[in-house]
């Protein structure tokens, strides 16, 4: 019988019905190891206490309001995201793509609000990522997914080189509102800017009047060992900050952080959702940060990350014929190998491990940031065999 769902997804035949801790077990019984985590989004695995309770209390109360009422979580958890970041406002949503159309309605208010309704370029990089709604897509650093749909929206110079400051400077003119940049790029082959890029860009940004926008979604809330990654560097905090993905540990969360002089164009009315920001996401939220602020979490992270990466280095030797070079910070992580990477995907899937793919020809790592040294020398084990059966199978 034909599938009543549109044929947008390639989906495996395993059927996942429950979880624990960083295993997922199918409706048959077999166990799994996840290491791509929901694509970054299980920050804490399954079945995590803390989280399921806080879910669970607040469903007994109430489920949604809209943002007609007051909703205290959401004062609650943005006072915890300014207190441990640059911003000083938020604006909740239900996904990152919803985060992103909030930074970019943002930025081109933010001109109008000073005067200069010109100012309305966003400029993206090579292989970048921001979200599939249509202007998001436009955003983007890959033609294929804006394929069919149409003409480029206007006020959008993509594709700048990664890491490239005097290519960025060469694109800069009098309508430019924002650069738009992910600290660590995930879809775009887990590559990381630079120290030397971001404070370029912050530097830029300064000395043009320009709002600097990280797209932290996936590289965010604790994956790069730090709270947000940009902050492993000094004097690089942006204007603006998107957030989703672990940030809800598996609930649907988004968030765009500011500054009030970034935001001073968001005024009454001027964008709004139905359910961004309601009360079973802002309950889950709130227990989401209190667990990766709490004593020692954030550390427990970087010392498991530093194993990771020693494996990694040791896969990248041992198939030095086969891994160009391993990528990425803390549990952000890929290796770029000869080919197209998703025959290893399907072979370690074969051998009861989950992993992704990125472009540039990138094995992705985005396991749940409990996962342990056990778990970490398991996921090791279980690549290796699947890089070895890769290039057995490309030889035959």
């Amino acid at each position: 019988m034909d599938s009543p769902l549109m044929p947008l997804f390639a989906h495996p035949a395993e059927i996942f019905e429950r979880g624990e801790g960083p295993y997922l077990y199918t409706d048959k019984g077999e166990r799994y190891l996840d290491f791509i985590g929901g694509i970054a989004v299980n920050a804490f695995g399954y079945g995590r206490p803390e989280i399921v309770n806080a879910l669970k209390a607040q469903a007994d109360k109430v489920w949604h309001v809209s943002n007609l009422f007051k909703v205290p979580g959401q004062i609650e958890l943005g006072q915890r995201f300014a207190d441990a970041t640059f911003a000083e406002v938020a604006f909740f949503t239900n996904s990152g793509t919803e985060a992103v159309e909030c930074a970019l309605k943002l930025a081109r208010k933010y001109h109008y609000a000073n005067g200069n309704p010109d100012r309305i370029d966003i400029l993206t990089f090579e292989g970048a990522f921001h979200g599939r709604s249509y202007a998001a897509v436009n955003a983007t650093g890959n033609d294929s997914y804006l394929e069919g749909f149409g003409p480029r929206l206007p006020g959008y110079v993509t594709k700048i080189p990664y890491g490239d400051l005097d290519a960025v400077k060469a694109k800069v003119g009098p309508t430019t509102a924002a650069i738009l940049i992910e600290p660590i790029q995930g879809e775009g082959g887990c590559r990381t800017a630079t120290p030397e890029f971001l404070r370029g860009l912050r530097k830029l940004c300064d000395e043009q009047g320009i709002l600097l926008m990280y797209d932290e979604i996936q590289c965010g809330f604790g994956r790069s060992g730090k709270l947000f990654a940009h902050q492993w560097i000094d004097g690089v905090e942006p204007d603006v900050m998107c957030i989703a993905k672990g940030i809800g540990a598996g609930f649907p969360l988004g968030g765009c952080l500011a500054t009030r002089e970034a935001a001073k164009g968001m005024t009454f009315g001027a964008h709004g959702s139905t359910y961004g920001g309601n009360p079973l996401a802002m309950a889950v939220g709130i227990a989401a940060f209190d667990l990766m602020t709490s004593p020692g979490f954030l550390e427990e992270i970087n010392r498991n990350a530093s194993i990771f990466t020693q494996g990694l280095a040791s896969l990248a030797d041992r198939h030095a014929d086969f891994v160009v070079e391993t990528r990425g910070k803390g549990f952000l992580r890929g290796l770029k190998i000869k080919g197209a990477p998703r025959d290893v995907q399907k072979i370690a899937r074969d051998h009861k491990l989950l992993v992704g793919v990125a472009g540039d020809n990138v094995v992705r790592f985005a396991p749940p940031l409990i996962v342990t040294e056990a778990h970490i020398r398991e996921a090791v084990e279980k690549l290796d065999e699947a890089l070895a059966a890769a290039k057995s199978e490309r030889a035959a």
